[in-house]
């Protein structure tokens, strides 16, 4: 018997030594034995390579607007682990946790003596997300994200009412593959028969094969830039402000306290998915739609921690995700001397991301963080071609040092990189 927080931690992330496993038999054995929880959530899937978290929180956020108990699953997390689980927004507590991990932990034990092995830490966390929306807490709507790609993800047991497919980038191509045909055609597995897809995909590669599995599936498809249109798109000094039109309804002057215009893309897929379980029944109003969004934040997300220096942190883990960042600095900071600070994990494409860094940058420095993947700063600095670069290996030293070295009111610090990261150096601002 597990009786502390702590105790229930640890034999989570025990679970990390199993590494990755994708695939879905393990998961579905052990909801068998747990009575198929799952089967009682009526869940929207959402998947893609980037701007997962933001479209869910997006969707929360309107559905709650309207009223609704709304329950969330996704990862990793920014502040506490229990966020990966929570309900309008806020964790379980950790006396839930310590609860589902005693549930879960006989069903856990047995699989491993099975022929499906030891499951991941991943699965069992999806697994107790299960249990708790399907038997303990029950929910209007749960949003889902997926872990990693979707075909095989642990989530993708699920029958949602609606998917959602954001983007498609180059991240995890040891596991997904090495194109945008294949890294689509995992991403599209979350798709199933009949149920609607709404998607921000944009190379023609991805698009065709997003059209081929909607068609084989006979799933309606909802696409950005064909079905769905954002007009009328403005910078605000405090977020984005734009128009879109949907085959569901059109809405004028909607606002975005989130800056950039991948943002704007997200809020889309999110209240095309709205309007969509409006036309399902929900009782969702205009208003709650653009109060949804305005009130809107995602932590670790071009997110304003200190104002002097101004000082924003970024989870652009990905060259994907970098180039949006790079996009939001042009957009709003065009005229200010960017800092970096930036780092991210071993298998990531620093070189890639670096480079694309360089290109905006007065100043760049590397570091590194506590984290079993993480690279070290001087390792990343060596791929560095700028002309005004560092590497501090301790991130508090490094923050403390490129602050001490800003002194004109134009500068900016970005602190950038992977999301373990941003999760670590976070709470040091608040």
């Amino acid at each position: 018997m597990i009786t502390t927080y702590e105790q229930a931690l640890n034999w989570i992330h025990h679970r990390f030594k199993f590494g990755m496993k994708l695939g879905l038999e393990r998961m579905e054995w052990m909801l068998t034995q747990l009575g198929n929880p799952h089967h009682n959530i009526r869940t929207v899937h959402v998947a893609g390579t980037n701007g997962k978290g933001s479209t869910v929180s997006y969707l929360r956020n309107i559905l709650q607007q309207a009223g609704y108990r709304v329950g969330t699953f996704t990862s990793p997390y920014i502040e506490t682990f229990n966020e990966r689980i929570s309900v309008n927004g806020v964790p379980i507590s950790n006396d839930e946790m310590i609860e589902l991990v005693n549930e879960v932990k006989s069903v856990v034990d047995a699989v491993e003596e099975t022929e499906y092995g030891a499951p991941t830490e991943f699965e069992v966390i999806t697994l107790m997300s299960f249990l708790y929306f399907g038997k303990k807490n029950e929910m209007d709507y749960v949003i889902y994200e997926v872990g990693l790609g979707g075909r095989f993800d642990s989530t993708n047991v699920i029958q949602p009412i609606l998917t959602i497919i954001t983007n498609i980038g180059f991240d995890h191509m040891n596991i997904l593959g090495n194109t945008v045909e294949q890294i689509t055609s995992e991403k599209a597995g979350i798709v199933k028969q009949g149920i609607p897809l709404i998607t921000a995909v944009e190379q023609e590669g991805a698009k065709a094969v997003i059209q081929h599995v909607v068609e084989e599936h006979r799933a309606p498809l909802y696409q950005l830039g064909r079905d769905l249109h954002i007009e009328r798109y403005e910078t605000l000094t405090d977020g984005e402000r734009f128009t879109l039109q949907t085959p569901f309804q059109s809405l004028s002057t909607l606002e975005l306290s989130m800056f950039g215009y991948h943002q704007v893309k997200n809020a889309s897929l999110a209240t095309t998915a709205a309007l969509y379980l409006k036309s399902l029944g929900a009782h969702i109003e205009d208003e709650n739609i653009y109060k949804g969004l305005r009130q809107t934040k995602w932590n670790g997300r071009f997110e304003q921690v200190r104002t002097n220096p101004l000082t924003i942190i970024d989870g652009a883990h990905n060259p994907e995700g970098i180039e949006s960042l790079l996009s939001t600095l042009r957009l709003h900071y065009e005229d200010r001397n960017i800092h970096i600070i930036f780092s991210c994990l071993k298998d990531k494409e620093s070189k890639e991301m670096i480079a694309s860094l360089e290109s905006i940058a007065a100043s760049i420095t590397f570091t590194s963080f506590e984290f079993e993947r993480a690279a070290t700063g001087q390792a990343l600095y060596e791929v560095s071609n700028h002309e005004r670069k560092q590497y501090v290996e301790n991130w508090q030293e490094a923050i403390e040092i490129v602050t001490e070295q800003l002194r004109d009111e134009k500068d900016v610090l970005i602190i950038t990189g992977s999301l373990y990261f941003i999760s670590q150096i976070r709470g040091s601002f608040l």
